[in-house]
């Protein structure tokens, strides 16, 4: 059984998707840490809730160490906004992915995050956005992409109500992807992420 750890910085709602589908015995995997870099983060509660060990901590040095020391396979970054090091990344190497709220390469990178990611996607007049989850490299939102759903743009649509259908789809996605890692079916070739049925 693998050993997960997720980092965020808000309310946590991917974080609360990886917990039912753990609870619901679709992940073979257990969370045992959660970290928030914000110490008032309701995702902190929410894992308490559920008797998961959740601290605030924002010495990346001090995280990588308790990563280490709890022996994690995989780490989730669910809405953590903090660029990781290259020290960070290379000592958990395709250990760490992330989900991003459009389909990237599209919206994306330093500084796109939260409702600006939607409503640049409706300012550019997208018909399609989406969700992304894919490994984390030593750059923003640059690392290999390992699974993508779309959803539609309407003409009505406004950041908020894109932002809300866009979540249903990481609440799917990224649960489905942590499942698939925990039994050893995420593959990388080059770029090209694979996975097996």
């Amino acid at each position: 059984m693998k050993k997960i750890a997720v980092m965020i910085s808000g309310g946590g709602t991917d974080l609360q998707s990886i917990i039912d589908a753990v609870e619901e015995g679709k992940i073979n995997g257990k969370i045992s840490l959660v970290i928030s870099n914000k110490k008032d983060a309701y995702g902190l509660e929410r894992a308490r809730k559920h008797n998961i060990c959740a601290i605030f901590d924002n010495e990346e040095s001090s995280i990588i160490d308790r990563l280490k020391k709890e022996e994690i396979d995989l780490i989730v970054l669910a809405g953590f906004l903090k660029i990781l090091s290259p020290n960070f990344i290379r000592a958990f190497e395709n250990k760490i992915i992330n989900i991003h709220p459009s389909l990237i390469p599209s919206f994306c990178g330093k500084g796109y995050y939260g409702l600006k990611v939607h409503q640049s996607a409706i300012d550019y007049g997208v018909k399609v956005s989406g969700a992304t989850v894919h490994f984390v490299d030593e750059n923003a939102d640059t690392g290999a992409i390992i699974s993508q759903e779309i959803v539609e743009v309407f003409p009505e649509d406004t950041a908020e109500t894109l932002q809300k259908r866009v979540l249903e789809v990481e609440h799917r996605i990224l649960p489905m992807v942590v499942s698939k890692f925990c039994d050893d079916k995420v593959r990388i070739e080059g770029r090209k992420v694979l996975i097996d049925n």
